[in-house]
């Protein structure tokens, strides 16, 4: 089973609490090796993803926390004569895939005896975690950009949680939300905690089962702080390392041109991140300037397992529009991987699998 260690200094993450960095030097924890994945250990009679749950390297006697998150359809969509999948995490319980990520979190944080949590979210995450805080009755306070979209910060406020609008942008949520952890709080940070991504993984376990027990040749996904599609990676590489595929998809990380810090990580360098905008745009879930996961993301996915490419505003909203054209209403994050496969189809191995990330609903126009 992995163990969850700081990447820099390989300090084990402690029994009890939940540090968000290394105490020793400040790094990012992570696990140390591919998720366990056992067709034997499946437990098909428990809720939502959860029968997967050996899969997620929980404490002994942590508890079922669920909404239904899980089981979302794979619908194929005909594309000048392609036939492209389209995963909807969009229909999970709170309208994203972050369900999956936070359902995992809370059992993490009731059994390690957090009695109340803070996190920062660009809209998304912080009312997935709101949700399932709600579910458990936590207290939680969530940090958002005050440009967050109002659906997303009604969402939060009507679970009961503290909504915290922040001045500026995404960054400073996040740096808001640090005084509060200086002070004590601990920081359910769906970024920087790594439990969620053992949640995310049941995407790719999904797409296995649905796909007939096979893997797609090509994966798409939209890429923020980068727990969506380094949890996705890590559930095929759970199935390669179970003997259940050969090898894993080819990866299409997706950011929007105004904030591609992994794009530029990925072509020139972990340090060229520093050069990334943060400017407005439409795809708020990915305005992320300094993604936890990116070295992560670049460690696994070298350049001839994947690519990384970045879409401007004029693209997003063209593919936004033409996934609604299609009866397909998703947030305009979602939009970037209709932007993607248009752009790289040519050249893509056959099939390919987008995940549509989050609801239309949660998104009001400007115009």
């Amino acid at each position: 089973m992995p163990n969850i260690r700081c990447v820099d200094c390989g300090t084990p993450y402690p029994v009890q609490g939940v540090p968000f960095r290394c105490p020793i030097c400040s790094g990012v924890f992570d696990y140390d090796g591919p998720f366990q994945f056992s067709l034997d250990e499946l437990e098909p009679g428990l809720p939502g993803y959860w029968q997967y749950r050996h899969s997620f390297e929980l404490p002994g006697g942590a508890p079922i926390v669920t909404l239904g998150e899980g089981n979302t359809p794979l619908l194929w969509e005909d594309f000048n004569g392609e036939k492209l999948g389209l995963k909807f995490e969009s229909l999970n319980p709170t309208g994203s895939f972050k369900d999956r990520g936070s359902a995992v979190l809370i059992s993490q944080l009731l059994a390690r005896g957090v009695k109340q949590a803070v996190e920062d979210s660009s809209g998304n995450a912080g009312a997935s975690f709101a949700a399932y805080a709600a579910l458990v009755r936590l207290p939680g306070q969530v940090y958002v950009p005050e440009s967050a979209s109002g659906p997303k910060r009604q969402q939060i406020d009507a679970y009961g949680a503290d909504l915290m609008p922040i001045p500026g942008p995404r960054s400073e949520a996040a740096k808001a939300v640090l005084t509060q952890v200086e002070q004590g709080a601990p920081y359910a940070s769906h970024a920087y905690l790594p439990f969620g991504l053992a949640g995310i993984a049941t995407i790719a376990y999904e797409i296995w089962q649905q796909l007939g027990r096979t893997a797609p040749a090509a994966l798409i996904a939209p890429v923020g702080h980068g727990s969506l599609l380094l949890g996705i990676a890590r559930g095929f590489q759970a199935l390669v390392a179970a003997g259940l595929i050969i090898t894993e998809p080819y990866y299409v990380g997706v950011q929007a041109a105004a904030c591609d810090p992994v794009v530029r990580a990925f072509e020139h360098g972990l340090d060229a991140m520093q050069s990334a905008p943060e400017l407005p745009t439409l795809a708020e879930g990915v305005r992320v300037r300094t993604p936890v996961r990116a070295r992560a993301l670049i460690e696994h996915i070298s350049p001839d397992r994947g690519t990384f490419i970045s879409i401007p505003e004029a693209d997003i909203q063209l593919s936004y529009r033409q996934l609604a054209h299609r009866g397909y209403y998703v947030e305009p994050t979602s939009a970037l991987v209709w932007a993607a496969y248009r752009e790289l189809h040519n050249n893509l191995p056959q099939p390919a699998v987008a995940v549509l990330s989050g609801n239309g609903l949660k998104y009001i126009s400007a115009s």
